[in-house]
C-alpha cells in the first residue's frame, strides 16, 4: 500500500510509524489508559485489511483515532488528537522555508521554469519570488476557503498566480496607450505631456509598458496604430525646419527627399528604442515585461501610410534581432507581436501584401508574429478586431456610455482552469457521473473566481495611480474605488481549462477528431461556455472561457493524477495533458485540416484561444508557409506557428547541434554545453524521429540517427 501524504507524494506504507505514533502518546498517559500491544496490533490490521492501492495519511490517523474511542481509550484519544492538531499548527505555520531556501540555492526548477522572462539567478527577480512564496503561503492557508486550497493542492482545480493573490492587484490589460499619449501621463509623481515626436512617443510608451508592467501580473498590450499621429508630427516638424531652412533655393523633390530620409532615420530609432528598451528594461518585480506589440492597419485610418511603415520596421529589425553580450544576433522573446490579416494584406493581391511577406519571412526565422485573421475575429466579436490582452486572452464585446465599442483600458481579473482528464478518470466512461461531477467543479471554479473577485472589491485607485489615475485603465480620482471596472463586463474573468483531448479519450475511447468524439467534446465545450454565460448573467461580472496557454500546467495536472490514479495509457503516461482544446501532436491530420478543426473550439472559448502547428524550418521554402498565411485568414481566428530548429543562444549558431564524445549537447560552433542556452529539437539518444506537422501533407516523421 501507497501512502499518499499531505503533498501529493507517495510513500510506502510502514507500520512502525504507526506504532511509533501511539507510543508516543501512551507516555503523555496514565498506565491504565494507555493502548496494549495487542490493540496497537489490531489498529494496524484492521488499517491493512481495507487491501487500498493508496491511502491518504488524513484517513489512517482518523481510523487510528476512531479505534482508540472504541477501546474506550478517550484520554490517549484526545492525546493523540491534540498531538496530531499540534503538528498540524506546526506544518501550517512554516510552510515556506523549502521553496525560498531552494530558490536561493538555484534548485528550485519548477519556478525556474515558470516564466521565460524571470532569471530566477537574479537578486531582483529572487526578493519578487520571496514575496510570493509567502502570498502563495497565506493565500493556501488564509485567505481561501479550505475546500478551495484542498481542491487546487488535488489537481482538482489551479488558482492561477496566487504568488500575487495577496495583494489588489489584477491579470493582463490592454492599455489606453492613445489617451495616455494623446492627453498626458504621470510616472512617479512626474507629468508626461502629450509628445511632439515619433523619437519621443516610442520612448513615452516603453516608460509606460515598464510602469504598468511593475504594478499587476500577466501581460500587456499595446495597439502601435497610436503612434501613427507621431510619425506625421514628426515628418511636419522636418518639413517645416528644412523649408525654413532652404527657402525656395533647392526644388520640392529635394525636400521631400531630405524630409524622408530624416523621418526613415527617426523611425529606426524610435523602433530601436522601443525593442531595446522593452529587453533592458526591469520591472520592480524584476523580470522584463510581457508584452504584446499588436499589429493592425485599419482601412480609414487617418494614419494607416505611416503605421504601415512603423509595422515594416517593426518586422525588419525583428528580423534582424537583437545582439547578445557576444555581439551576436539573436531572437528576443519580447515584445511578442500579432499581426493582423485583412482583405488589404491577405496575400490575394492587396497593397499591403508586402508587409504581410516580410511578416511570413520574419515567422519563419524569429519564431513571431502570430497570425490574427480580422474576417473571422469580425464574425466572432460582433464586427470588432482588437488585440489579445497579454498574448492569448480577449475581451468580450463592451459598450461605453455613448454605444462606442471600448476595448483598450480593459483588463482581466484573474484565472482558474479546471483539470477535465481528472473528472474523466473518475467517471470511467459514465456519462451521468461525469456530467454530475462536472457540475460539482465547476460550482468550486466560481467560487475560486468569486474570491478572486472579491479580492479586489473595495480597492482603491492609489494601490496603482499609473493604472487608475493616470489613463492606463482608468482616470479616478485618488481615493476613489475601482468597483464600476469589475462589473457590467467592463472586465473578464476567465475559467481556463486543460485536457480536451485526454477526457474525451476517457469518455468516448476516440478523440475529439473522430465524429462520436467531436460530439462529446463539442457538447463539454459548450457547457463551460454556457456556465460561464449563466455566471455572468447572474452576478453582472464578465466570465469568459479561456484556453489556458499554461503550459506549465499541463504537466502539474498530469503529475498530480498519474501520483494519484496511476498510469492510463494515452492520459497520464505522456507526463503531460494536451492544452486546452488543441488536437494532440499524434493526431494524424495535417496543418490546414488541424486549422480548420480547431477554429470550431476557438469560436465557443471566446475569453482566450490560440492555434499553432508545428513546422520544420521553412527559411527556404516561403511559399508554403505564405499558402498557409493565406489559408489563416479565411478559416481561423488566431493562429502561430512552431518552428523548430537547432539555434545556439551564445553565438547564433543556426544549425544542427552536436552530441560531443562526452554525451552532452555541444555547440560545434563556439563549443557552449549550456543547454539552457540551446534550442535543441532533439533529445539525448541513440535514434530519434521528431514529430512535426508537415505543411500541406499528413503528419511525417523526421529522422536522425546521433552517433555518440
Amino acid at each position: 500500500m501507497k501512502v499518499v501524504k499531505r503533498d501529493g507524494s507517495l510513500v510506502d506504507f510502514d507500520r512502525s510509524k504507526i506504532v511509533i505514533a501511539i507510543q508516543k502518546a501512551n507516555a503523555e498517559v496514565e498506565e491504565k489508559e494507555r493502548a496494549s500491544s495487542q490493540q496497537i496490533e489490531s489498529i494496524l490490521t484492521f488499517i491493512e485489511s481495507k487491501n487500498r492501492k493508496r491511502m491518504l495519511v488524513e484517513d489512517i490517523q482518523d481510523i487510528i483515532e476512531e479505534k482508540l474511542m472504541e477501546f474506550d481509550l478517550y484520554v490517549l484519544a484526545k492525546t493523540y488528537i491534540i498531538y496530531r492538531y499540534q503538528r498540524a499548527l506546526v506544518r501550517k505555520a512554516n510552510t515556506t522555508d523549502d521553496s525560498i531556501l531552494s530558490l536561493i540555492r538555484n534548485e528550485n526548477k519548477e519556478l525556474a521554469e515558470e516564466n521565460s522572462n524571470k532569471n530566477t539567478i537574479l537578486a531582483s527577480t529572487q526578493r519578487d519570488y520571496i514575496a510570493g512564496e509567502v502570498s502563495r503561503d497565506l493565500t493556501s492557508r488564509v485567505l481561501l476557503p479550505e475546500k478551495l486550497s484542498k481542491a487546487h493542492a488535488d489537481g482538482v482545480f489551479h488558482f492561477h498566480d496566487a504568488d500575487y493573490f495577496l495583494q489588489p492587484i489584477f491579470n493582463c490589460c490592454l492599455i489606453n496607450i492613445g489617451d495616455m499619449l494623446d492627453n498626458g501621463t504621470v510616472m512617479h509623481g512626474k507629468l508626461i505631456e502629450s509628445p511632439k515626436s515619433f523619437q519621443v512617443a516610442c520612448t513615452i510608451t516603453t516608460q509606460i509598458i515598464a510602469a504598468v508592467a511593475s504594478s499587476q501580473y500577466g501581460g500587456q498590450s499595446v495597439d502601435l496604430k497610436h503612434l501613427g499621429k507621431y510619425l506625421r508630427k514628426s515628418k511636419e516638424k522636418f518639413e517645416k525646419a528644412i523649408r525654413e531652412a532652404v527657402g525656395d533655393s533647392i526644388s520640392r523633390e529635394k525636400v521631400d527627399a531630405l524630409v524622408a530620409e530624416r523621418l526613415n532615420s527617426e523611425l529606426k530609432s524610435g523602433i530601436q528604442t522601443i525593442q531595446y528598451q522593452i529587453n533592458t528594461l526591469m520591472t520592480t518585480n524584476g523580470q522584463s515585461p510581457f508584452v504584446t506589440l499588436f499589429l493592425n492597419l485599419e482601412e480609414g485610418d487617418e494614419y494607416i501610410e505611416e503605421n504601415a511603415m512603423i509595422i515594416e520596421e517593426i518586422l525588419r529589425q525583428r528580423y534582424e534581432g537583437i545582439k547578445n553580450e557576444k555581439g551576436v544576433y539573436i531572437t528576443p522573446a519580447f515584445p511578442k507581436l500579432v499581426y493582423v490579416l485583412d482583405e488589404h494584406n491577405c496575400l490575394k493581391g492587396g497593397k499591403y501584401d508586402y508587409l504581410t511577406k516580410l511578416a511570413v519571412k520574419c515567422s519563419a526565422k524569429r519564431m513571431y508574429p502570430d497570425y490574427i485573421s480580422a474576417k473571422k475575429m469580425r464574425e466572432n466579436y460582433a464586427g470588432n478586431v482588437f488585440s489579445p490582452m497579454g498574448c492569448r486572452s480577449f475581451l468580450a464585446p463592451w459598450k461605453d456610455e455613448n454605444g462606442e465599442y471600448k476595448f483598450e483600458g480593459r483588463f482581466n481579473q484573474g484565472v482558474v482552469s479546471i483539470n477535465l482528464p481528472q473528472i474523466g478518470i473518475i467517471a470511467k466512461g459514465d456519462e451521468n457521473k461525469f456530467w454530475e461531477l462536472l457540475d460539482e467543479r465547476l460550482e468550486l471554479c466560481y467560487e475560486a473566481l468569486m474570491c478572486r473577485h472579491n479580492a479586489l472589491m473595495g480597492t482603491k485607485s492609489d494601490v496603482s495611480p499609473i493604472h487608475w489615475q493616470y489613463g492606463a485603465i482608468a482616470r479616478l480620482k485618488k481615493g476613489e474605488k475601482i468597483d464600476k471596472y469589475l462589473m457590467n463586463g467592463y472586465s473578464s474573468i476567465s475559467l481556463g481549462y486543460i485536457g480536451l483531448y485526454e477526457v474525451t479519450k476517457l469518455m468516448k475511447g476516440v478523440s475529439q477528431t473522430d465524429p462520436e468524439g467531436l460530439d462529446f467534446a463539442l457538447r463539454l465545450m459548450n457547457k463551460l461556455r454556457d456556465s460561464c454565460d449563466k455566471w455572468k448573467a447572474d452576478t453582472g461580472i464578465g466570465f469568459a472561457l479561456y484556453g489556458t496557454p499554461a503550459e506549465s500546467l499541463c504537466y502539474r495536472f498530469a503529475r498530480i493524477d498519474k501520483e494519484r490514479f496511476g498510469t492510463i495509457e494515452d492520459v497520464t503516461d505522456k507526463g503531460y495533458y494536451t492544452n486546452s482544446y488543441h488536437v494532440d501532436v499524434r493526431e494524424n491530420i495535417d496543418a490546414f485540416e488541424k486549422f480548420k478543426f480547431e477554429s470550431q473550439f476557438q469560436k465557443i472559448s471566446s475569453g482566450g484561444a490560440i492555434s499553432y502547428v508545428e513546422i520544420p524550418n521553412l527559411r527556404n521554402n516561403l511559399p508554403a508557409l505564405e499558402t498557409l498565411v493565406k489559408y489563416i485568414y479565411d478559416n481561423i481566428q488566431y493562429a502561430e506557428f512552431n518552428t523548430k530548429s537547432d539555434y545556439c543562444h551564445e553565438c547564433g549558431y543556426d544549425g544542427e547541434i552536436i552530441i560531443n564524445d562526452d554525451n552532452e549537447w555541444e555547440c560545434p560552433q563556439c563549443h557552449n554545453k549550456d543547454h539552457a542556452k540551446m534550442n535543441v529539437t532533439r533529445r539525448t539518444c541513440g535514434y530519434l524521429g521528431e514529430n512535426f506537422w508537415n505543411v500541406g501533407k499528413t503528419k511525417e516523421i523526421k529522422s536522425r540517427v546521433l552517433h555518440l
